[in-house]
């Protein structure tokens, strides 16, 4: 299996050999202090880099040659309520690292469980950022690009303040907070009919429209995705009332990925988007962990290349768009088995969406934006 583009690393060892998980920052067998280097997509082992006082917060790769040798610093979340484990591997984002220095707005770490929420968002958006960088995106924050820079405000709702919206507006995604109390997203997932919502799901959804705006929006790309996505320009805030008011069409599923991307060609745009970011990411840890798409007994009938003849556009790389049906072939298998899997815990269904062939045909729109703005997203 060849995972479409340069993915995060989910496997990572130890100098002392142990498995190291996303999040650590310190190997639980031998006490070694542990980070993420955002540019290499690792977890890896460090040494001090301490020749004086003033070196006294600096690391090195632990292993790493001499004549290549950088010393870093660790971002200031590290001790935080987000614990972030993450190494700074550009100048421009202070003491920071490049996921943390996008926040603009954190929670108020006064007020009961805020501390413990931030803890949950912060994971959740590292994986997105991690992911977005794998794939050569661009993800610079306000201050190195302050008019189409990425920005997070990470709110609670408090009394007498206007409600707190998930969202994207200019740059800037908002996410309530309260989303990482399980109960509370429980609770909204049911009232709005969804049948999947976590932190991860919301930024990358989230992080669409952004690349919506940087990637399609005033280029070539807009062409063609009204004639996919729709019109854009179809009055925005009335769409979504009528969504909420009369749900989907009842052939919804035939074009659309899910229900809420039905609402209005951004939101498709953006559930797209976020589906390709979810296959990529996971097929990348299944290959990673040596799980063997090919091999499992479970069949489907596969999209071919046929199925995109049709498409007003094409990849330039013709094995990208080998690796892109080779890869949706075994989303569609693994996913399936990974749902009676989460059935045999007792657990709703890992993926519930179904991949139709308009929802393809999107999905490989999305694909190459990326692999066209991207050497990486091939």
């Amino acid at each position: 299996m060849k995972v479409l583009g340069k993915s995060y690393s989910h496997v990572h060892h130890c100098q002392c050999g142990q498995l190291l998980f996303f999040d650590n920052s310190v190997c639980l067998v031998c006490g070694a202090a542990v980070a993420y280097h955002p540019e290499l997509g690792q977890v890896t082992s460090l040494e001090p880099a301490k020749h004086s006082d003033a070196d006294s917060e600096l690391w090195h790769i632990h292993g790493e040659p001499a004549s290549i040798r950088r010393r870093y610093s660790r971002c200031a979340n590290l001790n935080s309520p987000a614990l972030c484990n993450w190494l700074i591997t550009d100048v421009r984002t202070g003491n920071l690292c490049t996921a943390c220095a996008l926040n603009i707005t954190i929670p108020d770490l006064s007020h009961s469980d805020n501390a413990d929420y931030w803890q949950a968002c912060e994971g959740a958006k590292r994986q997105l950022v991690a992911q977005l960088i794998m794939l050569g995106l661009s993800v610079h924050n306000r201050t190195i690009d302050p008019y189409r820079g990425l920005g997070f405000e990470l709110l609670r709702w408090q009394q007498g303040e206007p409600p707190v919206m998930t969202g994207h507006k200019d740059g800037i995604i908002t996410l309530d907070i309260m989303e990482a109390d399980p109960a509370h997203r429980e609770q909204l997932r049911q009232q709005m009919h969804e049948p999947y919502r976590t932190l991860l799901g919301h930024f990358r959804h989230e992080s669409g429209h952004y690349y919506w705006d940087l990637l399609v929006r005033d280029t070539a790309w807009l062409k063609p995705c009204r004639e996919f996505f729709g019109d854009e320009r179809l009055n925005y805030s009335v769409a979504l009332q009528q969504h909420y008011q009369s749900g989907p069409s009842p052939d919804w599923q035939s074009t659309y990925i899910s229900s809420y991307a039905a609402s209005h060609p951004w939101e498709d745009w953006a559930e797209t988007w976020a589906h390709y970011l979810h296959m990529t990411d996971t097929l990348s840890a299944a290959e990673q962990f040596g799980i063997a798409v090919d091999t499992l007994s479970f069949r489907t009938d596969p999209f071919t290349e046929t199925d995109l003849e049709d498409c007003p556009f094409q990849c330039r790389d013709k094995q990208s768009t080998s690796r892109f049906l080779d890869n949706v072939n075994q989303w569609v298998r693994l996913s399936s088995v990974l749902n009676v899997l989460s059935r045999s815990m007792g657990q709703p269904d890992s993926y519930p969406f179904v991949l139709t062939l308009a929802s393809l045909r999107k999905m490989y729109m999305v694909h190459t934006v990326i692999a066209q703005t991207s050497p990486n997203g091939r």
